[in-house]
């Protein structure tokens, strides 16, 4: 597989793209938004800068890298190609579903589907194409080009022939796969979410502020980041999705948002990506903690 196409130009879908293009991969960006699809490239062009500038790749590395990407505003035409297709759009079922109806009737029968999704289930994605043997999961975890880590989800369906495929190719992008099946959350966010939703409600509950809660994580958890504040760089938008996911698919209280993160979201108060969540993100402030906010 030397050709991959990669259907997002968000934070996942430009970093997948610019770590199969830095391993000598042709790579499709595609989004049907040509601003993301700029955005997205130029993403990738600070973040090169900055390796650059670390010494951690050449001049030649990065233009290398930049040269293997074309972006793509039209799926159809993207995917022609294509040896794998990651799918990394926004974390909503009834979208992917969509997607994926459509890569089986774009694709050439040979092509491996993969999703980047958190928490959906890969069984039930596979449901729109007509062969679900050749549909896996491919969780990256953010920043792709720097995280080691891919869940490698198998479907019901999935091939042991396509299992193999996707570990052998996520070792030579430098990434350490790790296969995982197929149930609400994975293992990563089955894990995860429920910190941080436990982090949220210790904050909702008025027993610790942002600031104290994510302290005690790093200093006494030796968490590189506070779970209130990794929170805001996944986004409270898609923390919420993964935890509805992992609620309806559990039936298990435990999985339940909290009506503090609900509230934010519904606030379009989303971390990062808004400017504002736990922390304020505008340049004035600098990831200030908004502690006003936050009372039960």
């Amino acid at each position: 597989m030397k050709n991959v196409a990669v259907i997002g130009a968000g934070t996942m879908g430009n970093g997948i793209a610019h770590t199969f293009a830095q391993n000598g991969y042709q790579v499709q960006l595609i989004d049907i938004a040509e601003a993301s699809l700029l955005k997205g490239l130029q993403t990738i062009k600070n973040n090169l800068d900055r390796m650059l500038a670390k010494e951690k790749i050449t001049e030649a590395d990065k233009e290398a890298t930049l040269a293997n990407i074309s972006t793509h505003t039209d799926m159809k035409n993207g995917v022609k190609n294509a040896d794998l297709v990651v799918e990394a759009a926004t974390e909503n079922e009834t979208l992917k579903l969509k997607i994926f109806k459509d890569l089986d009737e774009f694709c050439a029968s040979e092509t491996i589907l993969a999703t980047n999704t958190s928490s959906i289930s890969i069984t039930k994605i596979a449901t729109a194409v007509s062969n679900p043997s050749r549909v896996i999961g491919m969780h990256f975890m953010n920043p792709v080009p720097i995280m080691k880590l891919v869940e490698v989800i198998k479907g019901y369906n999935t091939s042991e022939e396509v299992l193999t495929s996707i570990f052998k190719l996520s070792e030579a992008i430098g990434k350490v796969p790790v296969e995982v099946n197929d149930y609400p959350g994975f293992v990563a966010n089955r894990i995860l979410m429920p910190m941080i939703n436990e982090a949220i409600e210790t904050l909702y509950n008025g027993v610790a502020g942002v600031y104290e809660i994510d302290t005690v994580m790093k200093l006494g958890m030796a968490h590189p980041m506070g779970p209130l504040q990794l929170a805001d760089f996944i986004g409270l938008d898609v923390c919420l999705s993964i935890l509805n996911v992992m609620y309806d698919g559990f039936k298990n209280p435990k999985y339940a948002p909290c009506p503090l993160l609900v509230n934010m979201v519904m606030a379009g108060k989303l971390g990062v990506k808004s400017g504002e969540g736990f922390y304020d993100y505008s340049e004035n402030k600098k990831a200030e903690v908004l502690a006003k906010q936050f009372k039960k």
